[in-house]
């Protein structure tokens, strides 16, 4: 008789052993008894469930998951061949239904963010996806959360990592970038020749307004002339001596 207690004590021990299932805080677990689903969530912490495949407890991982989006080949608008690759952060907002709803929720959602950035960077033109790659991301996070909102998924963030353009588009784009910063460069070349003429324009008219400005515009060249060390140094000639000896040989 005694043994048979102790046997149906041992038989208790193991029962409630095998029925104990410790969570932590960042899972939580959907029990299904009998193949129903509870409407509580247990977890996290300690968590007791009947054995025996009465219960069967699914955990869920509640942080946030960092999913890479394979590299997808993709016509922009204007007909560009390219290779686009995103990274996608989700969490599960309501383990139930990340459950009950969709199988396997992680695949699930990898697949859905693989046709979503085909068919927004389809929609866009080249130069629209390298510039404008926050409006994108905006884009693309706002149609995935749309449709993973029923599975308790929520997607945090959505992140474009890198554009993949043909070896012949990379040569145009660099021989336009290389056109461009030679036009700008001429632009800029001639903006400063026009304001070097406007500046001697205005200082000619000072200097034949006082006759005084240009002679001492001629003693500071002598000075800088002189400066130089310079073998042989020219002396210029005013333009009123010169003067003087033609109107006394008119008058001769």
């Amino acid at each position: 008789m005694m043994e048979l207690l102790i046997a149906v004590a041992v038989l208790g021990i193991i029962a409630m052993l095998s029925g104990v299932r410790i969570l932590p805080e960042y899972e939580r677990g959907v029990v299904f008894r009998l193949g129903n689903a509870l409407r509580e969530v247990k977890g996290p912490g300690l968590v007791l469930i009947i054995p025996f495949g009465v219960d069967r407890m699914t955990k869920v991982d509640m942080r946030v998951v960092t999913m890479d989006v394979p590299p997808q080949d993709v016509i922009t608008r204007d007909n560009v061949s390219i290779k686009v690759d995103a990274v996608v952060y989700f969490k599960v907002m309501d383990p139930r239904r990340a459950i009950l709803e969709v199988n396997q929720y992680i695949y699930a959602t990898s697949m859905l963010a693989q046709t979503t950035l085909r068919s927004v960077c389809g929609e866009k033109e080249l130069d629209t996806l390298l510039m404008e790659r926050d409006q994108i991301n905006v884009a693309l996070q706002s149609i995935l959360d749309k449709h993973t909102e029923p599975w308790g998924v929520k997607i945090v963030l959505v992140e474009l990592k890198q554009i993949d353009l043909p070896q012949e588009m990379k040569r145009a784009m660099a021989a336009q970038a290389e056109a461009e910063r030679g036009r700008r460069a001429k632009v800029i070349h001639a903006m400063g020749e026009s304001e070097a003429a406007q500046q001697l324009a205005q200082a000619a008219a000072v200097m034949q307004a006082n006759p005084a400005a240009l002679q001492l515009r001629y003693l500071q060249t002598l000075t800088e002339v002189a400066a130089e060390h310079n073998s042989t140094i020219l002396f210029p000639v005013p333009i009123d001596f010169l003067r003087l000896f033609l109107e006394n040989k008119g008058k001769a």
